[in-house]
């Protein structure tokens, strides 16, 4: 499913245009980012959890020479899905 999929189907569901869907999802996109970005979780009972993950600094090799490098540490984002997507998703 595609970004212009997903807004026509918000649109659908929620009775609205396509235009209001769009900036309902670009809105959703933006406060999850700066949540994130500042540090906090955002949690959607049911749905999941977006949070932030640590990775320390490491050692690492470059594969191409052999050679020894340190890898500097960083954040990435990371979502947990709550028990009912998992649920829904299920195959059984």
């Amino acid at each position: 499913m595609t970004k212009e999929d997903l807004i026509e189907k918000m649109a659908e569901s929620a009775g609205i245009s396509k235009l209001a869907a769009g900036k309902s999802l670009l809105a959703f996109v933006n406060g999850v980012s700066t949540a994130l970005k500042n540090g906090q979780k955002v949690t959607m009972v049911g749905f999941g959890t977006f949070s932030i993950s640590q990775r320390k600094a490491r050692k690492g090799r470059n594969p191409r020479t052999g050679k020894e490098i340190m890898i500097p540490e960083t954040r990435s984002p990371k979502f947990s899905a709550g028990k009912a997507l998992k649920s829904a998703v299920k195959l059984i």
